[in-house]
């Protein structure tokens, strides 16, 4: 029987087994008794916190408390008799196993035949029933969208009840750590600069108020960080802008010395996180307000829309203007990200070689494979956190593409197969993010043709030359490309963007060929740093993924228009006991020693291992 530990859940340790799935099943009983209570006949609970962040502090872990799946995105649907969990592709074999049991059944998202949950809800909802859940996790977008489609069959939405504060009476208390400021010389750009831009943009959207809630934006217009979000350096916050002032909405608790010296410096008026709702009730707006139903929960809307509609004013949804503004860096931003990236690829090159030379000498697991690359990463110059927990994945486990060892429940790195690790810092100069899948021992000729495939699509797409104007999902054929030709397919995007000091996970910017509803497609412009990461994933066997980091930067311009292309940002070799030259082109094999050649000139300065200086000469070199 597979084992998960969620001690931060969980509580106390406990181990996920046939046992535990009692405990979740009391809980849901539980759950539902509360539900009763309230006059609600279902109940959703989202991957969420309060301003609609990818990752949530353990004071938001509601659905994980009820179901056991501990991915980074699922919804689960706790009905009368039933109960649903939703997750796409990346999770579906980590959330089938952690449920095992439970009484929850797996939605798979975007796979044929299953509905979405507003396509669930009608189907399933009674005239006159009631929909609950907490309007804080919600975002407006989502919550329109139900009370839409919910409403021809007349159902309410009761938003205003966490029931989770009755269940779960061991929660954690909601994250609260001490704030900093970065330099203005580190961020290439004041706070004062950053305003008048988004000032500039208001104007244009012809708003004089604007409610800002996505965190990584707020932390980047103030040049301020934060520890709310594991892996994630920011603080939980809400700013209110208008043409001449800025209002900062954090814990008290949170605020130090330096950071309400800088406030008071720069113009930034402080008040109590928890006040944002009342303060937006009773201020007085000088004109129409902009917010971004996307990052905006459904409760804060209800309130901006009851102020508009007293105030005779109109509610503007459109796009945070910082999230392009911070998409493409500076020149500071990138001339720091550039040296980040080398030496955590450094850093990275030197961990293959520890892999390679002691999987079958010493016990190796796939935490303490995990434990060693985060302990070198630390010792890097101006390492802050884990950009996100390390995967380390063996084998079979390297299918479940967002799979996580523990120190209880890892496998062994034996001398057969792959050891797959997707893993990043943040730094002060840069936030990294990188996958290689490590060759260990015997492979089969199955698995050597998914690995070229996938370190072809790779370098095609590093390799691209486009159009200005073109999005990511013009350019995401090229990494799936010779995927595709296989017959094969990754359930999960081909790129990312990447913050600043930020998130590890930013967008508008993506690459992915299918664009559901609502989702961003945004013009690749230079400045941007995206991720390039196709792979392959067979349950039971093996997985394989090879992700680059990419720059976007400018090219030729002539009587077609303005060409853009990549440079690479990560420089750590790729495997070549894993190469089957037969399923590469001559531009494939050209592609891989030139990067390989890349590689050595720009790592091999920082290598001051003799022994991992000769490795990497090899592992570098040139292949007919």
């Amino acid at each position: 029987m597979v084992q998960f530990f969620l001690a931060n859940i969980f509580g106390k340790g406990e181990m996920v087994t046939k046992m535990e799935n009692t405990v979740v099943k009391e809980r849901i009983k539980r759950l539902r008794e509360e539900m009763a209570k309230n006059g609600i006949d279902y109940y959703m609970m989202p991957t969420s916190d309060f301003h609609n962040s990818e990752y949530s502090a353990d004071f938001f872990k509601v659905r994980e408390y009820f179901c056991g799946f501990d991915g980074s995105n699922g919804t689960l649907l706790v009905g009368r008799d039933d109960a649903k969990m939703w997750t796409d592709g990346r999770y579906f074999i980590q959330a089938e196993n952690q449920m095992k049991g439970t009484g929850v059944e797996l939605m798979k998202m975007l796979e044929a035949g299953v509905p979405t949950i507003s396509e669930y809800l009608l189907s399933n909802m009674e005239k006159g029933q009631v929909l609950g859940f907490d309007g804080r996790v919600i975002s407006t977008s989502i919550g329109e969208d139900l009370e839409k489609k919910l409403g021809t069959k007349e159902v309410t939405l009761k938003i205003d009840k966490d029931l989770a504060e009755t269940v779960w009476t061991d929660r954690p208390l909601l994250p609260c750590h001490d704030m900093y400021v970065l330099s203005d010389d580190l961020c290439g750009k004041s706070f004062k600069d950053k305003l008048s831009e988004v000032r500039k943009k208001m104007q244009e959207y012809g708003t004089k108020t604007y409610l800002l809630s996505k965190l990584d934006d707020i932390m980047w217009l103030t040049n301020l960080r934060g520890n709310d979000v594991e892996c994630n350096p920011v603080a939980l916050s809400y700013a209110v802008i208008t043409m001449d002032s800025f209002t900062l909405f954090v814990q008290e608790k949170e605020i130090t010395k330096d950071v309400r010296t800088y406030c008071d410096k720069v113009g930034i008026t402080l008040k109590e996180y928890g006040d944002v709702l009342q303060y937006v009730k009773e201020m007085k707006a000088e004109g129409n307000i902009l917010f971004d139903k996307r990052n905006t929960n459904f409760i804060t809307f209800k309130v901006l829309l009851d102020k508009v509609k007293k105030e005779d004013l109109r509610l503007i949804n459109a796009k945070d203007p910082t999230e392009d503004l911070k998409a493409a860096k500076n020149d500071v931003e990138l001339k720091n990200i550039r040296e980040v990236y080398l030496r955590d690829s450094a850093k990275l090159t030197e961990f293959i070689y520890w892999v390679k030379n002691t999987v079958g000498k010493e016990p190796v697991t796939e935490y303490t494979a995990a434990m060693k690359l985060d302990s070198m990463r630390a010792e890097l110059p101006g390492f802050i956190e884990l950009s996100f927990p390390t995967i380390s994945a063996y084998n079979a486990n390297a299918a479940m593409a967002h799979y996580e060892a523990t120190k209880d429940n890892a496998a062994e790195v034996k001398k057969q197969g792959l050891l797959l690790v997707d893993s990043g810092g943040t730094y002060m100069g840069g936030t990294t993010d990188v996958t290689r899948t490590i060759v260990v021992g015997d492979l089969s000729d199955e698995i050597k043709k998914h690995y070229t495939l996938t370190v072809c699509g790779m370098l095609r797409l590093a390799n691209a030359n486009f159009l200005e104007g073109c999005t990511g999902k013009n350019v995401d054929i090229l990494a799936r490309g010779p995927l595709w030709n296989a017959g094969i397919d990754y359930k999960h995007g081909t790129g990312h963007g990447i913050g600043y000091i930020l998130n590890v996970h930013e967008g508008p910017q993506n690459i992915r060929w299918r664009f559901t509803p609502g989702q961003n497609e945004a013009p690749l412009v230079p400045g941007m740093i995206v991720s390039d990461e196709p792979g392959v994933y067979i349950e039971g066997s093996h997985g394989i993924r090879i992700e680059n980091i990419l720059e976007v930067v400018g090219g030729v311009e002539n009587e077609y228009g303005k060409f853009l292309h990549f440079a690479h940002l990560t420089y750590a070799p790729i495997d070549l006991e894993a190469i089957d030259t037969k399923y590469m082109d001559d531009s494939d094999i050209r592609a891989l020693n030139d990067y390989h050649k890349m590689v050595f000139e720009k790592v091999s300065p920082l290598i001051r291992d003799e022994a991992v200086l000769g490795w990497l000469k090899e592992a570098t070199r040139e292949i007919n």
